[in-house]
C-alpha cells in the first residue's frame, strides 16, 4: 500500500488542459504550472469523455510528480462524475476539482467516493485533495460559508474558487462585464463570497480565469490586485498565462524582507501586543500576515 502523504505545494497558478488533447495535456504537465489542471469536464464534449478519462489516467500514472496533477471531474450530481472517479483513481492524481459545488454535502459525498476508491487502489486515506468551484450555480451562492463547518471530507479541501462563465449561464444573463472591463456587481459578490468562504474555511481561494489570454499585462495587475485582496492563486487557460500569475503571487525581496523584520520584532518582544517597526506601529494581524507570506514560499 501507497503511504506516502502529499506535500503541501504552492498553489499559485492552476493550468487548465482538456483531457483529449494529448498535446495540451503534455504541456501543462512539462510547464511551469504548480498544478496541472486535466479537464474532463466543460472543455471535453460527452462522446469523447470516455476517451479522455483513459488518456488522463495514462498520463498521470505515467508521472514521477503525481501530486501536482489535479483532474477537473463532472459535476457530483451526474452519473459522469463516478465515471471520472474510477477510471482516475487507480492512477493516484494529486487531487480532483470539484465544478458546481452547492456546498458541503457535496465535498461530503465525494469524500466518500474517493474514500472508497483510495481503498481499493491501496491508497492512503485522505491523501486525495479537493478543490472546490463554488459559485456556478445561484444555490452554491448561497452555501459558501457551509464549507467551513465540521463534515465529512473537510480535511481533504484544499481550496475554494469562483467562476462567472457557468453562474451567468445560471442567471439567464448576457452581461458579465461593464464598459470598463470589470465583473458587475454580481460577479464581483460572487468572488467576495469565495474570498470570505475560503478564509473562514481555512483553504486558499484561487481566483477564476482570464479568457483575454493574449493580455497578459493585464492578467498580471489582476492577478497583483486579487493577491493583495488574500487570493492565493489563479486559474489560467493559457500556458501563456502561467508565468504572468506565478510572478504576480510570488512575494518581491522587499515584501519578503519586511514580513522576516517583522517576525523579527515579535520575536525581540515576547507576549507584546504591539512593536515599532520602521517607524510604525504593528500589532498581531500584521505578525499573522508576515508568518502567512512567509509559510506560503516555503511550500513546495
Amino acid at each position: 500500500m501507497n503511504t506516502s502523504v502529499p506535500t503541501t505545494r504552492r498553489m499559485r497558478s492552476w493550468l487548465f488542459a482538456p483531457g483529449d488533447s494529448e498535446k495540451k495535456i503534455g504541456k501543462a504537465m512539462s510547464g511551469p504550472a504548480d498544478i496541472a489542471l486535466l479537464d474532463l469536464e466543460d472543455s471535453v464534449s460527452p462522446e469523447n469523455k470516455p476517451a479522455a478519462r483513459a488518456l488522463v489516467a495514462e498520463h498521470i500514472a505515467a508521472s514521477d510528480d503525481r501530486n501536482r496533477l489535479w483532474v477537473r471531474i463532472n459535476p457530483i450530481t451526474g452519473a459522469d462524475c463516478i465515471a471520472d472517479l474510477v477510471a482516475i483513481m487507480p492512477a493516484k492524481p494529486g487531487g480532483v476539482f470539484l465544478p458546481k459545488a452547492e456546498g458541503a454535502a457535496d465535498i461530503a459525498q465525494l469524500h466518500h467516493y474517493l474514500t472508497a476508491l483510495e481503498a481499493a487502489n491501496g491508497i492512503t486515506q485522505n491523501t486525495t485533495q479537493i478543490a472546490a468551484l463554488v459559485t456556478e450555480t445561484a444555490a452554491a451562492m448561497f452555501r459558501t460559508g457551509d464549507y467551513a463547518g465540521d463534515y465529512p471530507g473537510k480535511a481533504r479541501l484544499a481550496a475554494m474558487s469562483w467562476g462567472a462563465e457557468d453562474l451567468s449561464s445560471a442567471l439567464g444573463a448576457s452581461e458579465q462585464r461593464g464598459a470598463d472591463g470589470e465583473y458587475s456587481h454580481t460577479y464581483e459578490m460572487a468572488r467576495s463570497l469565495c474570498l470570505i468562504g475560503a478564509s473562514a474555511a481555512g483553504v486558499a481561494a484561487i481566483e477564476t480565469v482570464q479568457p483575454e489570454f493574449r493580455d497578459l499585462a493585464a492578467l498580471e495587475t489582476r492577478a497583483r490586485r486579487v493577491r493583495a485582496q488574500g487570493f492565493r492563486g489563479m486559474l489560467a487557460i493559457h500556458p501563456a498565462q502561467v508565468d504572468p500569475i506565478n510572478a504576480a503571487f510570488t512575494p518581491s525581496v522587499e515584501e519578503m524582507a519586511h514580513a522576516r523584520a517583522v517576525v523579527q520584532a515579535f520575536a525581540d518582544h515576547p507576549g507584546a501586543g504591539v512593536v515599532a517597526l520602521d517607524g510604525a506601529m504593528l500589532d498581531r494581524p500584521h505578525l499573522a500576515l508576515a508568518q502567512r507570506l512567509l509559510a506560503e514560499v516555503d511550500s513546495k
